[in-house]
């Protein structure tokens, strides 16, 4: 269920939810939940885009170390075709929050829009810049999703994906295009079924005869 409320009053039992990975050609899609602990504050917290990596990764740690509860979710690429990018992202964001081990009084979700959820939830626009606990989630979220995509650039070398962490820039369409499509890259997605078309293979990955 969601509510309205003024969500800078609330500070008990709170998690902040957000997600990391709606736009790229490949990969899951990660979110985060994280309840803070407000006897352990963490200074620095922001919106993880705005912060270095070098900044993340150690917030990263100490966001694990104090914080009362969290968890971090997924949605793969299989469910992303499956169920479109949107509604994978809520799956993933239901995931996170049903994950922790402390249930909140309230869940804050990064954006317009929230899951569907057993505890109270309510949007908040641009919320990883407002509330601390949205921000946390959002550098959970990002480190974790950019050490996966680390790991990808071993597995599928020539497609650049360490550095555009899977985005369609020229330089990740350039490779699709010459390359075709790994096992991880989604489907649904317009270039990506274009990459597939060129090389004769159907959306099931069967090749056209």
């Amino acid at each position: 269920m969601q509510m309205g409320l003024d969500f800078n009053l609330v500070e008990d039992l709170v998690a902040g939810v957000d997600e990391v990975g709606r736009g790229p050609l490949c990969g899951a899609v990660v979110t985060a939940a994280v309840i803070l602990d407000p006897q352990r504050p963490i200074l620095g917290l922001n919106d993880s885009k705005k912060l270095t990596e070098a900044r993340r990764e150690k917030l990263f740690d100490e966001i694990c170390e104090k914080a009362l509860s969290f968890c971090i979710a997924r949605a793969e690429v299989e469910e992303i075709d499956e169920l479109n990018i949107l509604h994978a992202t809520m799956l993933a964001m239901q995931r996170a929050v049903e994950g922790l081990s402390v249930t909140p009084k309230l869940a804050l979700i990064d954006g317009n829009r929230c899951p569907k959820l057993s505890v109270p939830a309510a949007p908040v626009v641009k919320g990883d810049s407002q509330v601390p606990a949205i921000a946390a989630a959002s550098i959970l979220a990002k480190v974790t999703r950019d050490r996966e995509m680390a790991a990808f650039e071993l597995m599928y070398p020539g497609y650049g994906i360490g550095g555009h962490k899977g985005y369609p820039t020229p330089v990740h369409l350039e490779a699709l295009a010459r390359l075709g499509p790994t096992p991880i890259h989604r489907r649904s997605f317009a270039p990506v079924r274009a990459a597939y078309a060129v090389r004769g293979v159907l959306s099931n990955g069967f090749a056209e005869v």
